[in-house]
């Protein structure tokens, strides 16, 4: 049985996460032992890499409106670090972020190189965002992507790659002789394609592997030790909208909740995450087009006018699909034994000629600079975002004729030949610094199980398609070539062809024309054989980091700080007393702008029995906390949530740091106490 332990400040209370019984069936060491796969290094990691809670924009909707108030579930990024006997390594990261940015991924690797010389760098370091909605942005080097959060935020910037260089220095320090295990399992119910006309377009043997347009595929990388599991990648094509564009609380949708709760109930404590003993990421697989409204609105998931419940059913169900009876292992041995390989290649998306044998009728096509659809700027109606009276359609809703006119008679005729149906709205890439359009490629094989990456958000037939190339060409099972969009950068969307002629949401967003994923398959077709046949090729470069350039948000630097009158910080202006048991108890404290102190690894919240022993913190899936600022003056709303407390007197506090006229912080601390009965 998984014996579940506790740090020494930390306390776990309440059945309901406590579901010992649970984690140790869904990971008993005899499946592991009986299944050990090849023997690598391996180094796992995990970092809290939070954001400003107070006024940044989030990514993912485009909502301007849409700007974080406070935290539901903090933010972590989870490093894994591979490694075979003659020392070739491969790092893996999956942030609970929106998108990831090339600004990002060249930070981290510059700190990287100061702390690790050339050991980790651009060949071997992959960072992916797991694509929630509900997270702080401004933090491209793109200025397109950073209009919409109202500029460059220098602080979440710097909390996302410190954190993210923290997790992969604790997996560095981690790494020891590990087994893994390939495990195939399907999710169930979880999630619809919200394109399917688009879908529909594709050849019928295709469609046939994807019942109702869906791919149920769910796999998971097991990393064990002495027949114990420590830890887990899963890869599941869902997106992470189950919070829709109104939702202002960080959080890390149903994918941050399955690796919140693995990590759970097998020991992990998430304000001592440098010692944590279990490390699970639940990362992208191609979902561009699958999303977890099953009603085709916001607000339809499984939880429906609930969205957190709904973001943790559906992550209970891809945990359900890590493990069980209806999961099978696939065999990694590998044709090269226990060993690392890779090759990787920038490539400028703006001109590449298409051999014939990467397109559907065996033409010779090509690529053209980034052009965003009106479909694009309809944004995924099933999902929400974009404007309250829609001036912009998808294909599936008939399109908006009148670009597409103003198209016919005012743009030349390469862009059409080029970029097809798209009713073609925003040409970013004829502007330098708009959106990004030279874009990371790698093909990395750890034992037998393969990992492709890319910049963009696959839909599930356009990554099946990828996946399915380099297979054939490494002559490798399907099902041990995974691919991982929103990795290294971000280039917006890719269909296939056939979709893309349906112009939905999906289609707009593929920026470089109809044939983009052709031109996607003739890169992976270089680099798979490339490493099939050993031979060398020039990786390239990227176009360079436009950190800097984007104008810092007006907002994204605190203020001074100053209390309400006749109050103190730290003190309590309102608080519950007595709650009865599973009802929420709430106390608002005054505090400061929390963006001046955002507390990793120790948090702003922490609840403790009689014995002071934490039963909860801002780490934890039962509280929230709420900023209200007020020009200088900044008040905090926690609330908790009692259905794990057993009866008994409880105390919440709150720490923070206030800014004075210097810039100096000055920390403080308020508390109360609230009886559950």
């Amino acid at each position: 049985m998984t014996q579940i332990t506790f740090g020494r400040r930390t306390f776990l209370a309440g059945a309901g996460i406590a579901a010992a019984g649970v984690a140790a069936s869904r990971l008993p060491s005899a499946y592991a032992q009986e299944a050990a796969g090849p023997e690598l290094i391996v180094g796992r990691g995990m970092a809290d890499m939070t954001g400003e809670p107070l006024g940044a924009g989030m990514n993912g909707y485009a909502v301007m409106e849409q700007s974080t108030t406070g935290i539901r579930l903090r933010q972590f990024a989870r490093a894994f670090i591979f490694e075979d006997a003659d020392g070739v390594s491969s790092v893996f990261v999956i942030t609970e972020m929106g998108l990831m940015f090339q600004s990002i991924q060249l930070e981290v690797l510059r700190r990287l190189k100061e702390q690790f010389g050339a050991q980790y760098n651009e060949s071997n370091v992959f960072i992916s965002a797991s694509h929630t909605h509900v997270g702080p942005g401004g933090t491209s080097g793109h200025l397109m992507v950073d209009l919409t959060t109202m500029g460059f935020r220098p602080i979440t910037f710097e909390a996302t790659v410190a954190g993210i260089v923290e997790a992969i220095k604790r997996a560095h320090a981690d790494k020891q002789l590990s087994t893994l295990r390939l495990v195939r399992g399907e999710a169930k119910e979880a999630g619809v394609n919200r394109s399917f006309q688009a879908f529909s377009r594709n050849p019928d043997e295709e469609k046939n592997a994807f019942p109702n347009g869906v791919n149920p595929e769910s796999i998971t990388l097991y990393i064990s030790r002495g027949g114990k599991d420590v830890g887990l990648i899963n890869w599941y094509g869902l997106h992470a909208t189950s919070f829709g564009h109104k939702h202002t609380l960080i959080d890390g949708d149903h994918k941050g909740w399955s690796s919140w709760r693995m990590e759970r109930e097998n020991g992990t404590i998430h304000r001592e995450a440098e010692n944590a003993p279990f490390v699970a990421a639940f990362a992208t697989a191609p979902q561009g087009d699958i999303t977890p409204n099953m009603g085709l609105k916001p607000k339809t998931g499984p939880g429906f006018e609930d969205e957190a419940l709904s973001a943790q059913i559906l992550g209970d169900r891809q945990i359900d699909a890590t493990s069980g009876p209806d999961t099978r292992v696939i065999d990694i041995t590998g044709k090269n034994g226990a060993t690392i390989r890779n090759r990787y290649k920038w490539v400028d998306m703006r001109n590449i000629t298409i051999d014939g044998r990467f397109t559907p009728d065996g033409t010779e096509q090509r690529t053209g600079p980034a052009i965003l659809g009106a479909a694009f700027a309809a944004s995924s109606q099933e999902d929400g975002g974009g404007l309250e009276v829609p001036i912009f359609n998808e294909g599936e809703r008939g399109g908006t004729p009148w670009v597409k006119a103003l198209g016919d008679v005012v743009l030349p005729a390469d862009w059409k030949e080029i970029h097809g149906n798209k009713e073609m709205l925003l040409p970013l890439g004829f502007i330098d610094g708009m959106i990004q359009q030279v874009v990371l490629y790698s093909v990395t094989q750890i034992a037998g199980l393969t990992i492709i990456t890319n910049s963009m958000e696959p839909t599930s037939m356009a990554g099946y398609r990828m996946r399915q190339h380099v297979a054939e060409v490494l002559d490798v099972p399907l099902e041990t070539v995974i691919c991982m969009g929103y990795t290294s950068g971000y280039a917006h969307y890719v269909t296939t062809p056939e979709e893309y002629d349906n112009q939905d949401y999906e289609g707009g967003a593929t920026i470089f024309g109809r044939h983009q994923l052709c031109a996607m398959v003739q890169v992976y077709d270089e680099l798979a054989e490339s490493l099939r046949d050993g031979t060398r090729i020039d990786p390239g470069a990227p176009a360079g980091d436009l950190t800097g350039w984007i104008p810092t948000s007006l907002s994204g630097k605190p203020g001074i700080d100053r209390p309400a009158w006749g109050t103190n910080f730290g003190d309590v202006i309102t608080a519950s007393g007595t709650v009865a048991a599973g009802k929420r108890a709430t106390a608002t404290f005054c505090f400061a702008n929390p963006n001046s102190d955002l507390r990793h690894g120790e948090g702003y919240v922490t609840i403790t029995n009689a014995a002071g022993e934490i039963v909860a913190d801002d780490f934890h899936a039962d509280t929230i906390i709420e900023f209200v600022k007020n020009a200088e003056t900044t008040n905090a709303r926690v609330s908790w949530d009692t259905k794990n407390a057993e009866p008994g007197m409880y105390t919440i506090r709150v720490d923070g740091s206030s800014r004075d006229i210097s810039g100096t912080l000055t920390p403080f601390t308020g508390s109360t106490t609230v009886t559950v009965a």
